[in-house]
């Protein structure tokens, strides 16, 4: 053989691969089907899991469009059982929940000022809120009066990309309200609105801007307005009543929400806390998606084990000429396992072409009734790293009993057939 004079010269020849890829060519509708099946598999765990990924940025994005990462605030108020004098035995009684009182934050700008200082922390904006009613003419409506720091807390909210009238303008004079509310109210922009809360106070502002935060309920309840008209409104004079925070990495906010409690004694509320139903429902994504990816690479493993158990039985002839002619065990089973490798691979490589396609292909056929993208995917590049090494790695695993049963067999057993 040529390879044999190659070797008697002092060459290095990769003679594993060599006859790996002979018995693969030789088998070659075998292992057309067997890349194609893996090369599927492939791509369907690519494209769930760019799709699950797509679509759970787009859920994150969408809760936190519209609030903090963080909400300080003051702690609710408690009821604490009274013991009687020289009784260590406490009387039980029932007790009733105290009116909680709206609170302000005592020496907010300390706290803001530690709290910024915190790993992660990105801005911390304070806010006066509460009740009110908003009066035009004979309509009204109750609203959660906002009074906001506009500098600092568009770093939070993007307030001014979502105006559709108007500016995001905040002087004393000035208030934003939403779409649902504008149109029960029937103002414009330029209007006078009235505000009242329950202490009393009035006030007459003018209607600068009127935005969409894509949620009926907020647009019809949300109205923002400068810090300082909100605090003589409330009668608030100088006082916070939360800090909004936002965080570098949204998923550090309820490690970081616990350390601001701890620091403060302040209640500190997380965006994870206060939607447990979408981090349950990502969970059971995320555990889909890996049961997905399992019973796949189980499927692909089979699939190459089943040729590979073909192939050792057709070719048990051509494995004992090659034991007879020296060919030690251990190069037996290297070709045999490269050949699971090199399926695997194959398949893999295949795969993500067919992956790619397919989450390209989503993007431009799946839109929102406006023709807007429904959700925007990322073609991540070690998504497909990884989905090549977990096929090759397979491919390498399911070849070893298939290898390990051809290593053994007897030259003599063997070329008998």
């Amino acid at each position: 053989m040529s390879e044999d004079r190659v070797m008697d010269q002092g060459s290095w020849v990769p003679f594993e691969p060599f006859v790996a890829i002979r018995f693969l060519k030789e088998g070659l509708v075998q292992t057309l089907f067997i890349i194609g099946g893996i090369s599927i598999g492939v791509g369907v765990i690519i494209f769930m899991s760019a799709l699950l990924t797509g679509l759970k940025s787009n859920f994150v994005n969408r809760v936190l469009t519209g609030q903090a990462h963080i909400q300080v605030i003051a702690p609710k108020e408690v009821v604490r059982a009274m013991r009687s004098s020289g009784d260590r035995d406490v009387v039980q009684s029932t007790l009733q929940s105290p009116l909680q009182r709206l609170k302000s934050i005592d020496q907010w700008q300390s706290i803001a000022a530690q709290i910024a200082q915190m790993p992660w922390v990105s801005v911390v904006s304070p806010a006066a809120t509460g009740a009110a009613l908003v009066i035009r003419g004979s309509a009204s409506q109750s609203v959660n009066l906002m009074g906001i720091v506009p500098d600092l807390y568009y770093q939070i909210v993007p307030l001014p990309e979502k105006i559709v009238q108007g500016r995001a303008v905040l002087s004393g004079e000035d208030v934003l309200i939403g779409t649902e509310l504008a149109s029960i109210l029937g103002v414009t922009v330029g209007d006078k609105i009235s505000l009242s809360s329950a202490t009393g106070s009035f006030n007459v502002l003018t209607l600068r801007g009127i935005f969409d935060l894509g949620n009926k309920g907020a647009n019809t309840r949300t109205v923002y307005v400068a810090m300082r008209s909100a605090q003589s409104l409330l009668n608030l004079t100088g006082v916070a009543t939360v800090l909004d925070v936002t965080l570098q990495d949204v998923y550090q906010a309820e490690n970081i929400a616990q350390k601001i409690t701890a620091m403060t004694q302040m209640q500190a509320d997380s965006w994870i806390k206060t939607n447990e139903q979408f981090f349950t429902a990502i969970g059971a994504q995320t555990t889909a998606n890996t049961a997905i990816r399992f019973f796949v690479a189980l499927s692909v493993g089979f699939g190459i084990a089943s040729v590979l158990v073909v192939s050792v039985v057709q070719r048990s002839s051509d494995i004992g000429i090659l034991r007879a002619m020296g060919i030690k065990r251990s190069q037996i089973l290297r070709i045999f396992l490269i050949q699971g490798g090199l399926l695997g691979l194959g398949g893999a490589l295949v795969g993500a072409c067919l992956g790619a396609s397919a989450l390209l292909l989503w993007e431009v056929f799946m839109r929102n009734a406006d023709g807007t993208v429904m959700f925007v995917l990322e073609l991540d590049g070690a998504l497909f790293l990884q989905a090549l090494a977990l096929a090759t790695l397979t491919g390498l695993l399911a070849a070893f009993a298939p290898a390990l049963r051809a290593a053994r067999l007897d030259p003599v057993v063997a070329m008998r057939g």
